[in-house]
């Protein structure tokens, strides 16, 4: 039997941004044509690439594919439907995306960074011209966490939504828990092996994974947040006594990403990210090297989990392409903006107050460091009395019975960060205790 479907024209694709995931989606739209053809209709072709760097050679066909230095020349050509944007940063990225979207073009973007901070503009640009802004490769690799939230979870009220968003972290936490190495011999060795970059600063001070739960957030929640707003704590502060303490109360040491809704609306939210001890038993806490996972509980679907590669060339590729198979099924109906890009629609999006951290109530690990004699345990969980924080178990750490520093390692009932902030400062102040004590929170029911 003919088929009487006069086959569709191709939809044009223009890649700014040629490096390591730029390749991985050249390499996925070449290997995979065939099969997307079949499940889109027309095929997606990539017609122009736009790099700084035109000689390195990454082992790709590039064969008839325009492709040189000029960014803007790609926007403006008339063969390209659907600007894919992964150059990073924030400035120049901004400034193109916007160029994209004036000149009528679709944007698919991996860049967490811009829409944690310019987010908002990109969405309302996008409104006015009637054209789609797709990120799904921003958070998660290739986990479709966005598009689960957007549309697989859309009749959900989120209750919480808990993750390992870095992969670097989580490779660095579960390397020092194996081998009781400590956090820079560990994070050496990361850089080692590709796992972190030369200047890690932004996956090690939890910077990476605040940019991801900001998204995260405005898609569970409709709130308008930036980055900055959330209070985020990385990893270097971490020592290998910590998991041991974490191991002898039933714990795992994991960098969270963690957003909770506060009354039934979502009137206020519980943002943060910071190292944390959760249930040694609980899923997330057996998310183990560079992978990454994230826990979303509806009021309706009840507990869901989204694991998988949080980062690559080929993972991220897969996100970004997704993208561009859906706008381009859009394209195809002649007409954009179905799904609003953060699941709210964009007038729908509103500031919304964030938890103080001294709200929020919870129990924590203490490690304290402090002369060996007695009286001074008595002296710490004294202070720890006057502020109401009651101990669920302690133990010392390191010789007995000489005059050395050794650790104190409490793990405390729930109480508010307030009130343990407030005995900690007391507490660093005593002439007994050697070093500033090291907080770890603790997440239960996960």
């Amino acid at each position: 039997m003919s088929s009487d479907v006069a086959p569709r024209d191709p939809i044009g694709v223009g890649l700014i941004g040629f490096g390591t995931i730029g390749t991985g989606v050249a390499k996925v739209l070449q290997r995979n044509a065939a099969v997307i053809e079949k499940r889109l209709g027309s095929p997606l072709r990539l017609v122009r690439i736009a790099d700084l760097d035109t000689e390195t050679d990454r082992g790709v066909e590039i064969g008839d594919i325009h492709f040189d230095s000029d960014a803007r020349g790609l926007i403006a050509d008339p063969r390209v439907d659907i600007v894919i944007e992964l150059i990073g940063g924030y400035d120049a990225a901004l400034k193109l995306s916007l160029e994209a979207i004036d000149a009528g073009k679709h944007v698919v973007t991996a860049n967490k960074a811009l829409l944690a901070l310019h987010g908002k503009a990109i969405f309302d640009a996008a409104t006015r011209k009637g054209v789609d802004v797709a990120f799904e490769a921003s958070v998660g690799g290739g986990i479709p966490i966005l598009r689960s939230l957007r549309e697989g979870l859309v009749a959900n009220r989120i209750q919480s939504l808990v993750g390992i968003m870095n992969g670097t972290t989580n490779y660095v936490l579960t390397e020092m828990e194996k081998t009781g190495e400590a956090f820079e011999v560990v994070l050496k060795r990361a850089q080692e092996l590709g796992y972190a970059e030369a200047d890690p600063t932004f996956d090690i001070e939890g910077i990476d994974a605040a940019h991801k739960l900001a998204i995260l957030t405005a898609m569970a929640y409709g709130a308008e947040i930036t980055f900055k707003e959330i209070p985020t704590e990385g990893i270097s502060g971490v020592h290998p006594l910590d998991f041991e303490a974490a191991r002898e109360f039933g714990y795992r040491i994991k960098l969270l990403g963690i957003a909770k809704a506060h009354g039934d609306d979502a009137d206020r939210i519980e943002v943060r990210v910071h190292p944390t001890m959760v249930p040694a038993d609980s899923l997330l806490a057996n998310v183990d090297g560079a992978m990454n996972a994230v826990e979303v509980v509806g009021d309706a679907v009840g507990r869901t989990l989204y694991y998988g590669a949080g980062a690559g060339a080929l993972p991220t590729a897969s996100a970004v392409v997704a993208d561009l198979v859906e706008i381009a099924r859009e394209i195809q109906r002649s007409t954009s903006g179905r799904v609003a890009p953060l699941s709210y629609l964009p007038d729908a999006l509103e500031p919304k107050p964030l938890v103080p951290l001294g709200e929020i109530v919870g129990p924590c690990f203490l490690r304290f460091t402090a002369v060996d004699r007695p009286g001074v345990l008595a002296q710490i969980t004294g202070v720890l009395g006057e502020h109401e924080i009651s101990i669920e178990s302690v133990f010392q750490r390191g010789p007995h019975g000489s005059q050395g520093s050794v650790p104190i390692l409490v793990r405390t009932r729930s109480a508010s960060e307030a009130a343990v902030r407030s005995a900690l400062e007391s507490i660093d102040r005593l002439e007994t205790v050697t070093a500033k004590t090291r907080l770890i929170r603790i997440e239960e029911g996960l």
